[in-house]
């Protein structure tokens, strides 16, 4: 590969890598969530990915690169050292070989086998396993059974504390899949009254706060938390609702914000007319086209009581600093950001900015006209990434907005198939809720500090049409009847303006 393909692939990975974790010579040296990056693939045909953090400064110049069962393999060279060396950058926390997966699942299994025979002493396990289902969506990641005793029965879903804590917080989705998969088959037999779910110790909050919010008249739900070295299990109540961890961040003064980054704002839109401002806080504002961020302007403290202006472009994680010798780098970025992300780029199968953060881009094609999703929807006031809820390792709700009726909406978007749409969406539902019932959301400063209607938040999943997972009617069909939502399909052009296709409620699902 020649220095710009180099850079190109490096670009396309990292984009779509967010917790990926960099590895040298066996030292996890970087976690992507905290770390900046830039990568220059034009100086003298060289390829060069540098990396900085709080803790560290590394740059090394990329010689080749190779994917290997999802983790990229780059040959780098190293200032000072002769000979060449392999850095490795995995897409998850999890580093494990294909066979020590295999072997540390098989050694669950055995555990999790134990454990439901001491639990449900009365009960024989039917079925049994691990393997992968693709048929049904289940993953090789959880263990899975059903148990009988006499003409009922029910499912168990477990998993091992080798696993991400995303792939645990994932768990109650394939519970819910591998339960109806259950009831399907025992149709004829019984009934399967539920569904048992085993995660690690310490780390069943975010499933406990979801597990509240389903049917609970359609299946009976228990957490559970093993403990693999003793065997022990400590089950959970969920009758009531479980203590959230969240906390609501004051809405920003926009006006403020914007008056005080004036010569900022003018000075971006005479490079790229038309992109959008977000202000993060008082003192930064994002400045991103099509959805992905290209500038921050922030202040910054220069010593004492003196501070300054500073602007930074890149990216993503890329930051540079804004100055006379970096402007034709930053003219050349945006030319190019720009031209790429258009909806009739014709290259765009093989563009890595036009295929970057395609969540975001719908983002701000619903940001851009709200009622192109239902003319109830209040234009007036809408916000994108509420820094609010600590769900998951997500940390930002993607649009949370109001009826004209001055009824909460929760938006969760997903540009491309994803089976996690329905949970995920119910994550941020309960935060919501949780504050609503509190009446926070005027008292922090958000509608204009407007009287909320006290009725419950709406929950709104948006999808193309053609991307919504199979999978997604069935989940719809456990969450609580409380919960009052609508499914809207968009047409697969979005990003030629949003149009909604079809439209599911709970009544359409039955």
């Amino acid at each position: 590969m020649d220095a710009r393909t180099l850079a190109a692939t490096l670009e396309d990975f990292l984009a779509n890598s967010t917790n990926a974790i960099v590895v040298e010579d066996g030292e996890v040296l970087f976690e992507l969530a905290t770390t900046r990056y830039s990568i220059a693939g034009g100086d003298r045909n060289k390829c060069h990915i540098h990396l900085w953090s709080e803790e560290r400064n590394t740059v090394r110049q990329v010689v080749e690169i190779e994917h290997r069962n999802g983790t990229l393999r780059l040959k780098v060279q190293q200032f000072g050292r002769r000979q060449p060396h392999i850095l490795e950058i995995f897409p998850s926390g999890d580093r494990r070989t294909a066979s020590g997966k295999k072997g540390g699942r098989a050694a669950y299994q055995r555990i999790f086998e134990r454990a439901l025979l001491r639990h449900f002493p009365l009960h024989k396990i039917a079925k049994l396993g691990s393997t992968m289902d693709l048929e049904h969506s289940i993953s090789p990641v959880y263990a899975r059974a059903l148990l009988r005793h006499g003409k009922s029965s029910l499912t168990a879903l477990g998993i091992g504390r080798d696993e991400t804590q995303a792939s645990i917080d994932a768990s109650l989705t394939f519970g819910l899949l591998w339960l109806e998969h259950c009831r399907k088959q025992e149709a004829l037999r019984g009934v399967v009254e539920g569904l048992h779910l085993f995660v690690p110790p310490g780390t069943s909050s975010v499933i406990r706060a979801r597990a509240a919010h389903l049917d609970h008249r359609a299946a009976k739900f228990r957490i559970c938390e093993l403990d693999e070295a003793s065997g022990d299990v400590t089950e959970f109540d969920l009758d009531g609702l479980v203590n959230l961890e969240t906390r609501l961040v004051r809405c920003v003064d926009e006006g403020r914000a914007r008056e005080r980054f004036t010569s900022a704002i003018a000075r971006m839109r005479a490079m790229v007319p038309e992109c959008a401002s977000v202000v993060l806080s008082p003192a930064e504002i994002s400045f991103r086209w099509r959805g992905l961020e290209f500038a921050r302007a922030r202040i910054v403290h220069t010593g004492g009581l003196r501070s300054s202006e500073e602007i930074v472009f890149g990216a993503g994680a890329n930051q540079t600093v804004l100055d006379e010798s970096t402007e034709g780098q930053f003219r050349e970025l945006t030319r190019r950001l720009t031209a790429s992300r258009r909806a009739e780029n014709p290259l765009q199968k093989r563009d890595a900015l036009w295929r970057m953060s395609p969540e975001r881009w719908l983002e701000s094609a619903v940001l851009g006209d709200i009622t192109s999703l239902d003319s109830h929807f209040d234009a007036a006031h809408v916000y994108s990434q509420v820094p609010a809820f600590a769900a998951g390792d997500r940390a930002m709700i993607d649009v949370l907005a109001a009826t004209r009726e001055r009824r909460l909406a929760v938006i969760e978007l997903k540009a491309s198939e994803d089976m996690h749409l329905v949970l995920q969406g119910l994550d941020y539902w309960a935060r919501v809720h949780w504050h609503h019932q509190r009446k926070e959301f005027a008292k922090f400063g958000y509608f204009d500090g407007r009287e909320l209607s006290p009725d419950s938040p709406l929950l709104v999943l948006v999808a193309p049409a053609l991307q919504v997972h199979p999978a997604t009617d069935t989940l719809l069909r456990y969450l609580s009847p409380k919960i009052d939502f609508v499914l809207l399909g968009v047409d697969e052009r979005w990003r030629d303006g949003v149009r909604v296709v079809f439209r599911k409620r709970r009544e359409d699902l039955r």
